[in-house]
């Protein structure tokens, strides 16, 4: 626990430490890989190259600092954090090694403004933070593990299926190896995948594009030109071929209640949102059902979501939106003015696609007087404001 006078040099440090968290995020990773390389197949080296994992960093510790004095509202804003952690199966002796390379880099930017009595203080708000951070994740291992067809750490799965749904969209259907049951998911979640490429693992998550059956789960991946999980899931693996799976996670679910849904999706954006359109039709749910493509190649799921609204004619409306070509409903992209037309009154939004999709629709939605409780998105990257750049 922090004594009096290190949460007063956490207080008077803070504002020095947030002109600086930039540069202390993209000064820390270098140093935490050159330091323990083994740590480094954990991270998407495409989020570093751009700036991503650095920013969701340093807007993770921004946000404990202000909320650390509320512990229940902390709780809810690490929950993203959390997700991520399980999907890629953090242990608490992953935590010292964080910490130690936080603390050189904030050591090596602010040089001597960084006294012994700073370094305490900010090495013991880090040891609380930690300390949360490993107490939510050991609860959701252990609450996965209990449930049927739960396990902890990974378990292998076979590839029994593979379906191409679109130009660049591809469905993997995993079935466990050890041929037992499956433990369900919420509609809505992704899932930690550990390939080995190359004799080095490499972690990812994707989300699961099918509804919880007991048997079996589906991803559906979009094949990235420098993908290297994405290029080595399209291109080397098929059919009997295994991998490894970690717990699903994420925290994009639907709220109970029986108001009506909008769905929106934008590219590969689609695969959360397919899974949360059928669990809601089985409640009885009105739901309406966007989804934007470059053009039809690149439209995946069309079927499946015609089959779904034949099913439902009164409760599902499917609306879909191309960029180019004229084999959709709408030709574009989603737009205040479309959405004016097709939004329920008093509905729920959910939406998720590139960064400048849901920053439209988020914008959008606002100005079309949807409050900020019910509208609901999510990062397939490291989280981000939307509006960033």
């Amino acid at each position: 626990m922090l004594t009096t006078e290190q949460e007063q040099l956490i207080a008077a440090t803070a504002p020095v430490v947030a002109d600086h968290l930039d540069a202390i995020t993209q000064r820390f990773y270098p140093l935490m890989f050159e330091r323990y390389p083994q740590v480094k197949p954990l991270f998407n080296q495409a989020h570093q190259q751009d700036g991503g994992q650095p920013r969701a960093l340093a807007g993770a510790v921004l946000a404990y600092v202000g909320l650390r004095q509320d512990p229940q509202q902390a709780r809810g804003v690490l929950s993203t954090v959390v997700s991520k952690h399980v999907s890629l199966g953090i242990q608490p002796d992953q935590y010292p090694i964080v910490g130690e390379c936080l603390m050189a880099a904030i050591g090596e930017v602010l040089g001597e403004a960084v006294t012994p009595e700073v370094a305490a203080a900010w090495s013991g708000l880090y040891e609380e933070l930690a300390g949360l951070l490993i107490e939510l994740e050991d609860h959701r291992y252990r609450e996965f593990e209990g449930r049927p067809g739960g396990w902890r750490g990974t378990r292998r799965f076979r590839i029994a299926d593979i379906r191409q749904e679109s130009a660049v969209i591809r469905s993997f259907v995993l079935e466990p190896e050890d041929g037992g049951p499956v433990a369900d998911h919420q509609p809505g979640q992704f899932i930690g995948v550990r390939l080995t490429i190359d004799g080095e693992p490499v972690y990812r998550h994707y989300s699961l594009s099918d509804v919880p059956n007991g048997s079996h789960y589906r991803i559906s991946v979009k094949r990235e030109p420098e993908g290297r999980a994405s290029r080595h899931l399209h291109d080397a693996l098929g059919v009997g071929d295994t991998l490894e799976l970690l717990p699903p996670a994420g925290d994009l679910t639907l709220e109970d209640g029986d108001e009506p849904l909008l769905l929106a999706s934008g590219g590969v954006g689609q695969t959360p949102m397919l899974p949360m359109a059928r669990h809601a039709l089985t409640q009885g749910r009105r739901v309406v059902y966007l989804h934007a493509a470059l053009d039809a190649e690149h439209h995946a799921f069309r079927d499946e979501v015609a089959t779904l609204a034949e099913a439902h004619p009164e409760r599902l409306r499917a609306v879909s939106i191309h960029e180019r070509g004229d084999d959709a409903d709408h030709a574009g992209r989603i737009d205040r003015e479309l959405l004016a037309r097709l939004v329920p009154e008093g509905a729920r939004c959910y939406f998720v696609g590139p960064q400048g999709f849901m920053t439209a629709v988020d914008r959008a939605l606002a100005e079309l007087g949807v409050p900020g409780e019910r509208r609901h998105y999510e990062h397939f990257g490291p989280s981000r404001p939307l509006g960033a750049a």
